[in-house]
C-alpha cells in the first residue's frame, strides 16, 4: 500500500548559548518555533532547509547535521519533518512575513510563547537520547510517541 508524503524541515541554528527563534503568530502553526518549511518538488532535503532559512531569516547556514524527525498521518496522508542543526551561519538575521526573527537563549525557551510540540522537538535538537517524534491516532485520540 503507497501514501501520499509531504515533507518539510526545521532547524535550530546555534551561536554559543544561543539559538535562533521566529514568531509564526500568522501562521497555521502560531507560536515561537525554529524556521523552516516544505521542501520543494525535485528538491534535495538539505538545499531545502537551507532555502528555508535563507527565506525566512536572511542568513546562509552551514555545518547542517540531522537531529531527528517528526511525523503524523492525517487525511491518508503522511507528514514528516527534518529536524536540522546547524552550527555555522552568516549574514544578518532579517525578518520576514513568516515572522519576526531574534537570537534567545537556549535556556529560556520553556518560559516563552511556543508552538505546539517544540518543547518535544527540542529534545530531538538537543540529543536528548530521541531520534523520533511520532503522532499516530488510535481510539480517536492522538498518543504522542518519543523514541
Amino acid at each position: 500500500m503507497s501514501e501520499t508524503v509531504v515533507f518539510m524541515n526545521m532547524c535550530m541554528i546555534c551561536q554559543g548559548d544561543q539559538v535562533l527563534v521566529m514568531d509564526r503568530k500568522n501562521q497555521d502553526w502560531p507560536g515561537i518555533t525554529f524556521p523552516g518549511g516544505k521542501v520543494e518538488y525535485g528538491e534535495s532535503f538539505v538545499d531545502s532547509v537551507i532555502r528555508e532559512v535563507k527565506e525566512e531569516t536572511g542568513l546562509l547556514i552551514s555545518g547542517l547535521h540531522l537531529s531527528g524527525i517528526k511525523h503524523w498521518m492525517d487525511d491518508n496522508q503522511r507528514y514528516v519533518v527534518f529536524l536540522y542543526k546547524a552550527t555555522e551561519c552568516e549574514g544578518r538575521i532579517s525578518s520576514s512575513t513568516e515572522g519576526e526573527v531574534w537570537w534567545e537563549k537556549l535556556a529560556n525557551l520553556p518560559a516563552l510563547d511556543l508552538a505546539l510540540d517544540m518543547l518535544d522537538m527540542i529534545c530531538l535538537f538537543t540529543g536528548d537520547g530521541i531520534n523520533e517524534f511520532h503522532y499516530r491516532l488510535e481510539d480517536q485520540e492522538w498518543k504522542k510517541e518519543l523514541k
